[in-house]
């Protein structure tokens, strides 16, 4: 994050341990130096919730396919291997961030690597939540509106409700949705206002898996689920290679590292981050691994890159349709309320892009409303005419997360401006770029080959 609203020490002595430097180069100094009168911290619940919900998007659907490409075993070890090195990278930039008084992603950047490393970590911000945000409203508008591709239309929702009617159309839904949903909890300055939204998201998220794990329950006492693979299936160097396609996925789906700073300067005992941080992620961790494996359970090798798409069928148990119905209402009300935490650190890098030296952006209303309007509709625009925008998606949010949660990190440290990073610390730091760079450019290489042969050259 660019930005973070941090109280001086007279305003909240309850978070005197908080670093605040004024005079730091680089830093959010007009951000900094300007609390909310009436606030007197987060809590640790809501901190936790609002964390979370950051964590847990759409990138949970893809999961029980990460799990057919890998196995369960070797899936369930990768997801829990990613949580302790997304926990790690987080600890590196909670460390440096108080050996530096930044109080900001964006300000560690600065610190670590000037002007040109704010900028570079507000662009990857800007990439990743745009193409983020534009994904959720896409797959909200298939779920209540349906859609159509290779000829053939999957039916929404509401038009399996109501029939076809103007007002279920994708367009009329997704500005609907936009004016009444999106665009209220968007107003909200501070991101602990929305603790009480994401406490609803996380909870969604469980109902969904909750009805997975039923479903598959009952498909295991009735015998019409067959054992899954437990290791991946290696036959040769093209199946070897696809399974490092999965990383990128697994990367995404712990990407919260542009939130961690915001909350951790609205918490009201600055202490309490790290237990946060492992609370979050040991929670989304659960989530992960019991979706993964209930998901690839119920639909083997059937299973599609996005398991929500299975849910389009009839599931061969009693009150398919409706419980069909219940995973897709609950998954699209889950990403309406996920959109404004991801949407509030793309609004301030943003601001601290366009407007450096501003004042204060929670002060200055006007600004705060035009960079709002401009961004929701940016992202409304994207997912009304950019429909088919998932490979698009694989190589610039796939790219921009991994640089957010381990790159930037792991370069951080191993610049050591303050001399604070132990020999362990650098090598770990070398394992997460290394792990990086050839995951993703292996991830990016098979998508592109695949592309290439679906749609090869005319004169092929």
């Amino acid at each position: 994050m660019t930005t973070g609203n941090i109280a001086s020490k007279k305003e909240r002595k309850s978070r005197r341990n908080k670093p605040v430097d004024e005079n730091a180069p680089l830093l959010p100094k007009r951000q900094e130096d300007v609390g909310f009168d009436e606030f007197n911290g987060a809590s640790f619940t809501g901190a936790v919730f609002n964390l979370s919900t950051t964590i847990v998007g759409a990138g949970i659907m893809a999961l029980p396919a990460t799990m057919k490409v890998l196995g369960l075993v070797l899936g369930v070890s990768l997801i829990i291997f990613m949580a302790f090195l997304a926990e790690a990278s987080i600890e590196m930039l909670l460390r440096f961030s108080r050996a530096g008084k930044c109080a900001s992603y964006g300000g560690l950047m600065g610190d670590a690597f000037g002007k040109t490393g704010r900028i570079m970590l507000q662009v990857a911000v800007l990439i990743n939540n745009v193409g983020v945000l534009i994904v959720y409203m896409i797959i909200i508008g298939d779920v209540l509106s349906g859609t159509s591709s290779s000829g053939s239309h999957h039916a929404g929702v509401l038009e399996g409700w109501f029939g076809e009617h103007w007002w279920n159309a994708r367009t009329f839904v997704l500005l609907v949705t936009t004016l009444f949903v999106f665009s209220p909890l968007a107003c909200f300055k501070r991101i602990d206002s929305l603790s009480y939204t994401s406490a609803l998201s996380v909870a969604l998220a469980v109902v969904f898996l909750i009805i997975t794990v039923g479903i598959t329950i009952v498909k295991l006492i009735n015998g019409s689920i067959a054992m899954p693979r437990l290791m991946p299936d290696v036959t040769d160097m093209t199946s070897f290679w696809k399974l490092f396609t999965t990383v990128p996925v697994l990367v995404t789906a712990y990407i919260c590292h542009y939130n961690v700073h915001s909350i951790d300067n609205e918490l009201e005992d600055s202490t309490q981050i790290k237990p946060v941080v492992r609370t979050a992620l040991a929670l989304c961790s659960s989530v992960y691994m019991m979706t993964s494996i209930f998901g690839f359970l119920l639909f083997g090798d059937a299973t599609l890159d996005d398991v929500l798409a299975n849910f389009d069928t009839n599931l061969g148990i009693p009150y398919s349709s409706l419980l069909n119905d219940a995973v897709r209402v609950s998954y699209a009300a889950h990403l309406m309320l996920v959109f404004p935490i991801v949407f509030f650190p793309l609004r301030l890098n943003l601001d601290g892009l366009l407007f450096p030296s501003a004042q204060p952006f929670h002060q200055a209303n006007t600004r705060f409303v035009l960079v709002t309007i401009g961004l929701i509709s940016l992202i409304f625009l994207g997912a009304n005419f950019i429909p088919s925008i998932w490979d698009a998606f694989q190589f610039t949010g796939a790219t921009a997360a991994v640089c957010l949660g381990f790159i930037f990190p792991a370069s951080i440290t191993l610049r050591d401006r303050h001399n604070i990073a132990s020999k362990r610390d650098k090598i770990l730091c070398i394992f997460m770029i290394a792990l990086a760079v050839f995951s993703n450019g292996v991830a990016i290489y098979s998508d592109a080959y695949a592309l290439i042969k679906k749609n090869p050259s005319p004169r092929e």
